[in-house]
Order: C-alpha cells, then sequence, then structure tokens
C-alpha cells in the first residue's frame, strides 16, 4: 500500500513540477522592456479587437398600420449580427390585401469579407503574441543568440502592420455599409407595402452600434502597436548591428578625409 501511495503521490508532483519549472524559467522583468511590455498589449487588443466585432448583435425594424380596419398594426423587429451575412437574414412583411398575410422579405447586402477578415486577423494575432512572449520570456537568451528568431519577429510583425492597417479600414468601410443597410428608414424603403396608399409605415427600433464602432477602433489601436514596435523588433536583428558598425567604420575614414583637407 505505501508503495502505490507513494507512486501516485509522485506522479502527482511531476505535472506540478513541471508547471513550477515552467514558471520559474519565465523571466517576468522582460515584460518592463518596450519589446515584451508592447508584445503584451498586442495580445490584451486582440482579444478586445475580435471579441467585439465577432460578438455583436443587433436588432432594427418598423411597423406597418394597415388602412384596413380589419387588420392591426404590424410590428417587424430584424435581428442581426456577425459574420454580417444581412442577404440571409429573413424577416415578414405584413401584406393588407385579404388573400395573403405577409411575405418573406431579407435584408440587402454581404458585409461578411471584411468582417470575418477582421476577425480572423485578430485570432491569428492572439496566437502569435503568446507564441512570441513565450520565446521572449523564456527562451531569450535563444531569441538573441540565433539571428534567424529576430528577422523572423521583424518580418511578421511588418506584416501583422499591414494588415491591421487593411483590415481596420476595411471593416470600418464595411460597418458603414452595414449601418447603412440596418437603418429603419433603408427597412421601410424596401418594403413595396410602403409605398402605397394601403398602409402607413414607421421606423422601429433603430440598432446601436456602439460594440461595432469600439471594435473598428480597436483595430486601428492593434495598428499603431504593431507599427510602434517594429523598431524595437529592428533594433534585435542584425540589420541594426550592421548599421551601426557601417557608421563606426565610416568616422576615420573621413576624419582622415578632414585632415588632408587641412594640410592643404
Amino acid at each position: 500500500m505505501s508503495s502505490t501511495e507513494s507512486s501516485s503521490r509522485t506522479a502527482d508532483k511531476s505535472p506540478r513540477q513541471q508547471v513550477d519549472r515552467l514558471l520559474v524559467g519565465l523571466h517576468w522583468r522582460r515584460l518592463e522592456e518596450p519589446l515584451g511590455f508592447i508584445k503584451v498589449l498586442q495580445w490584451l487588443f486582440a482579444i478586445f479587437a475580435f471579441g467585439s466585432c465577432g460578438s455583436y448583435s443587433g436588432e432594427t425594424g418598423a411597423t406597418v398600420r394597415c388602412n384596413n380596419e380589419a387588420k392591426d398594426v404590424s410590428a417587424i423587429i430584424v435581428s442581426f449580427g456577425y459574420p454580417f451575412r444581412l442577404n440571409r437574414v429573413q424577416y415578414e412583411m405584413p401584406l393588407c390585401d385579404d388573400e395573403s398575410t405577409s411575405k418573406t422579405m431579407h435584408l440587402m447586402g454581404d458585409f461578411s469579407a471584411p468582417a470575418e477578415f477582421f476577425v480572423t486577423l485578430g485570432i491569428f494575432s492572439f496566437f502569435y503574441t503568446i507564441a512570441a512572449l513565450v520565446i521572449y520570456l523564456r527562451f531569450h537568451k535563444l531569441y538573441t543568440e540565433n539571428r534567424r528568431f529576430p528577422l523572423v519577429d521583424f518580418c511578421v510583425t511588418v506584416s501583422f502592420t499591414f494588415f491591421w492597417l487593411v483590415a481596420a479600414a476595411a471593416w470600418g468601410k464595411g460597418l458603414t455599409d452595414v449601418k447603412g443597410a440596418t437603418r429603419p428608414s433603408s427597412l421601410t424603403a424596401a418594403m413595396s407595402v410602403c409605398h402605397g396608399e394601403e398602409a402607413v409605415c414607421s421606423a422601429g427600433a433603430t440598432p446601436s452600434m456602439g460594440l461595432a464602432n469600439i471594435s473598428v477602433l480597436f483595430g486601428f489601436i492593434n495598428f499603431f502597436l504593431w507599427a510602434g514596435n517594429c523598431w524595437f523588433v529592428f533594433k534585435e536583428t542584425p540589420w541594426h548591428g550592421q548599421g551601426q558598425d557601417q557608421g563606426q567604420g565610416a568616422s576615420p575614414e573621413s576624419a582622415a578625409e578632414q585632415g588632408a583637407v587641412e594640410k592643404q
């Protein structure tokens, strides 16, 4: 019994010991440096960006009052959200004639491309910053000694900077189109029953776009974070050291040229 208990205890301790060793091996003071601190901000704002965009949902609506006294006022409520394929969102348009009661309609527009690209980029940024932080905190010596890691990090950082600019601008334009397509006035304009004299239509619920607007702001914040981090990552690459060496190597030659001019 004692041998089995001791073996079970050692088996329970081994994963804990591995976790403890991993946490002890992390150099947390690296987070106080600009390179580590900005990566934490990149990780955090990537969550804010794809979370605020991917979790958005709103409602728009209108009311239709038929002039026919036999039918009551009809309230139309249309729910929509990510990924903003509005042309697949259905709602029932009431009809004021006696033969039929309603007709199935759809919202107009498909804005899933910029929204999905924005969310996908945020998810990729989230995972990359986690991997970069692990390498930077746990294997910093390997990061500084191996020249490939800083070069790869610099190229990826430049790429993410460009993609965040494109994604934030594209999603900002897409969100403007979503607002136009989900406006209650656009809803009443698309219903044929509102164009005749048989019914009176009025605007209903106006969608709240606060969370979607914040997602665009988070997108541009991510762009500025990645753009600012390019300089700090570039300082870790061999290219930065070569520039300094060339500057130091040119100084004796320039001094010699100045001395020759002074003698003449």
